[in-house]
């Protein structure tokens, strides 16, 4: 960013009413900044009845941050608001300090944190997007010869046209390479699918302990900071359930409110697992005092991601974690149980609940499953390996004969299946 320090600032505006206080908005800004290892210098909401549409905040507020911003030896200015190139550019020169909006901090912290291949070509395509119309530059001292000629012909092409060519030429060639990526990932979603093994992902917003919780769950070694969007790119691990099921648990990037359009597109293929997943663990911060609408944002991100809301009510289970910071509040976790209706309560950080936790994805996983009586023959191994691989055998007991008599528990799917290669067996 060329500097160390930044200035802060959230726009209240009257005319674009948002469902959280301005002191929050401003606080999570502050952290998101601070997730890229800036020093905040001076924070502040400034309340206004409409945006300029020059500057968007107003002409003597520029001026005043312009001479605290001189006295902070300019530090970077993170406006935490959507604004316009024209008013990007016309902040920075009324201030003399470089200016980005919330979108373009997002995208800053998205390009540190992200590690594989996949999450860079991902960034960097988000960032191809929001840059193409910010090129306002128009120099005409590097304007191309004239076209036509003597005096009929306009300019050649200029460095504005050079640059917009330059970007299309590079998002083409990130779309294709990530179009490779999204094969591979698609073939190995279909490999599971062959496998039967049922995925499990972990959505929720930033900072809700998803990482911590997989690594609870997983015994994985995913980076896990109190830190907003400490990882992005995405980790799959396998899970054994109590009744002996094995999933693939998925953990993906944290939501954020006003989540930027750019990078939902261009991390669909990442969010894809999110969209193909049999459960959706929605991580809830018990803690936080902004639950409700922190869950609401999770919400509309999924709704962006083709999920509507009746999908979810089928295939969302809600996980308050960090309950441990709910001891002694019993009438919070009372709201709680109230707000996120058949949720579990853990503490990924010491172990608690996360029981409880896995035999509810058991259930939610298993709601069709059905139980069966079955008699195997000493010449039926196949076919009894096959049931304790896809299936729960609750008891099993030896006939005189040589027959064994087995009690199944195992899904709909699984019946079938079972029925269509030993159809003497199933009956």
């Amino acid at each position: 960013m060329g500097t160390s320090t930044a200035f802060v600032i959230h726009p209240d505006v009257r005319t674009m009413p948002l469902p959280r206080s301005a002191d929050a908005m401003l606080a999570e800004a502050v952290q998101l900044v601070g997730a890229i290892g800036l020093d905040v210098v001076h924070a502040e909401s400034v309340a206004f009845y409409k945006p300029r549409a020059n500057t968007f905040l107003g002409s003597g507020y520029v001026d005043r941050i312009a001479e605290l911003a001189e006295e902070a030896d300019h530090p970077l200015i993170v406006v935490n608001a959507g604004l316009s190139p024209v008013q990007q550019r016309n902040l920075e020169t009324g201030t003399g300090c470089k200016v980005i909006d919330r979108t373009a901090l997002i995208l800053e912290i998205f390009g540190a944190r992200a590690q594989t291949h996949a999450g860079r070509l991902q960034v960097e395509l988000a960032a191809m997007t929001f840059q193409r119309s910010r090129l306002v530059r128009s120099w005409t001292h590097l304007e191309r010869q004239r076209g036509g000629g003597g005096f009929l012909g306009g300019p050649g092409e200029r460095q504005i046209e050079l640059d917009r060519r330059m970007l299309m030429d590079r998002v083409v060639r990130i779309k294709r390479e990530l179009k490779d990526v999204e094969r591979t990932r698609h073939l190995q979603r279909g490999n599971r699918s062959r496998g039967e093994v049922p995925t499990v992902a972990l959505i929720g917003y930033t900072n809700a302990g998803k990482s911590t919780l997989f690594n609870r769950l997983t015994g994985a070694g995913v980076l896990s900071k109190d830190m907003l969007f400490a990882t992005l790119d995405p980790t799959m691990r396998a899970v054994t359930l109590p009744s002996g099921r094995r999933i693939v648990l998925a953990d993906t990037v944290g939501f954020i409110s006003q989540l930027p359009t750019e990078l939902v597109e261009a991390f669909k293929s990442t969010l894809e697992e999110v969209v193909q997943a049999d459960l959706l663990l929605h991580v809830h911060d018990a803690a936080s005092p902004l639950v409700a609408e922190e869950a609401e944002d999770v919400r509309a991100v999924l709704v962006d991601l083709g999920i509507d809301e009746e999908q979810q009510d089928e295939r969302l289970l809600s996980v308050m974690n960090k309950s441990d910071l709910l001891e002694g509040q019993d009438p919070a976790r009372e709201a709680l149980g109230n707000l996120f209706d058949e949720g579990c309560f853990t503490s990924a950080l010491d172990g608690d609940g996360i029981d409880t936790l896995l035999a509810a994805i058991d259930r939610r996983l298993g709601k069709d499953r059905r139980t069966e009586n079955l008699v195997l023959g000493p010449a039926d191994g196949a076919a009894r390996a096959w049931l304790h691989e896809h299936g729960e055998v609750i008891a099993s007991r030896m006939g005189e004969a040589g027959d064994e008599m087995l009690e199944v528990a195992m899904d709909a799917a699984d019946w079938a299946r079972f029925g269509a290669r030993w159809p003497a067996l199933a009956g």
